[in-house]
């Protein structure tokens, strides 16, 4: 299956349910409930749900991973069998990877490395990324490497600039800090 997140729908697909899946209340920030990424928030029942379930932040209420969105996804890439969460940045339609970080190496396990390597690929021909998040470090997923960023702070982007080669199409991938633009 190609990556495709416009094809992507905001509501559950049928049979999805997020059970006893509750990575995204650890991976992700949540300023409203003043959590940071990596750490669980003080409100989830890990294998349980939330606890403030019915007064829970808009943020958290509209929220559904790519595993509870897209039927395509088998059921290991459950966050919580995979280990991290999968979603797609609505302003760059980049896919985005949020690993749990007591758990930093599980996107480069089988069958989801090559899976990765996959997307990038047929990302690339659309300007389109697959970036790793252990917290806030990041990682580009690129068809011929991956390459490490650092963390992406308040304000800070990626680059991203194609050039060819005797190879083929490379990626330059760099941070553009927001400290830089000021």
């Amino acid at each position: 299956m190609t990556f495709d997140p416009a094809a992507l729908v905001s509501t559950p697909a049928e049979g999805r349910s997020c059970g006893t899946c509750t990575l995204c209340c650890k991976v992700f920030d949540v300023p409203s409930l003043e959590k940071p990424a990596g750490q669980w928030c003080k409100h989830c029942l890990p294998g349980r749900g939330c606890g403030i379930h019915e007064t829970r932040p808009q943020h958290c209420r509209a929220f559904h991973c790519m595993w509870m969105t897209a039927s395509w996804l088998a059921d290991e890439w459950k966050p919580e069998r995979s280990k991290f969460v999968l979603t797609t940045d609505p302003a760059t339609r980049n896919l985005l990877v949020q690993v749990d970080p007591g758990q930093p190496r599980a996107w480069r396990q089988d069958p989801f490395y090559a899976q990765f390597k996959r997307w990038a690929q047929s990302a690339l021909a659309e300007n389109k990324h697959v970036i790793v998040f252990v917290n806030k470090a990041a990682t580009v997923v690129l068809p011929d490497r991956d390459v490490e960023v650092g963390i992406i702070g308040p304000g800070d982007s990626l680059s991203f600039q194609k050039r060819v080669t005797a190879h083929g199409v490379l990626v330059d991938v760099k941070k553009v800090s927001a400290a830089a633009g000021a």
